[in-house]
């Protein structure tokens, strides 16, 4: 994480901003309440309401410090609608070759911050997104998998 530069779009910028003050004040100040209530039940030995409490307030800490890191490291990026090519916010369609079914997946080309709900991630640094970038439907793709070099036909943007 540390060093790594976030590609995000203004509307993910707010939205993170947004977020982070939440977060930060009425967020911290909820959980704040809900432990100092989950201590006035007795022994915090076996008091699962705190446990619980603090597991929450582990969370959310996480996420602040997750967000300002984004919020430290990020770069601009316009989404690039119509051009036909896989930019940054790009969601592509996918054939795997060898695949029988020839089943099409999609994946967001970009940050996790920005992932549209039902769509996998392909960051644009990982070797699937680094191989899409800047390619057009019809292309062929191979990048270097664990398994080894795996090929994909790109079928579709949006």
């Amino acid at each position: 994480m540390a060093g790594e530069i976030h590609r995000i779009t203004r509307e993910t910028l707010e939205k993170l901003r947004e977020e982070y003050d939440y977060l930060t004040t009425v967020g911290r100040t909820e959980i704040a309440r809900t432990i100092e209530a989950a201590r006035l039940l007795g022994d915090l030995s076996e008091n699962g309401d705190y446990h619980a409490a603090k597991d929450e307030q582990g969370k959310m800490e996480s996420r602040i410090r997750q967000i300002d890191h984004v919020l430290r490291n990020h770069e601009l990026v316009e989404r690039d609608v119509n051009t036909g090519v896989v930019h940054h916010a790009s969601i592509v369609q996918v054939v795997y070759e060898g695949d029988p079914d020839d089943d099409v997946q999609e994946f967001f080309v970009g940050s996790i911050e920005e992932k549209p709900e039902g769509v996998l991630v392909a960051s644009p640094t990982s070797p699937l997104g680094a191989a899409l970038l800047d390619r057009a439907v019809g292309d062929v793709v191979e990048y270097d998998a664990p398994s080894g070099t795996l090929r994909v036909t790109i079928v579709g943007l949006r």
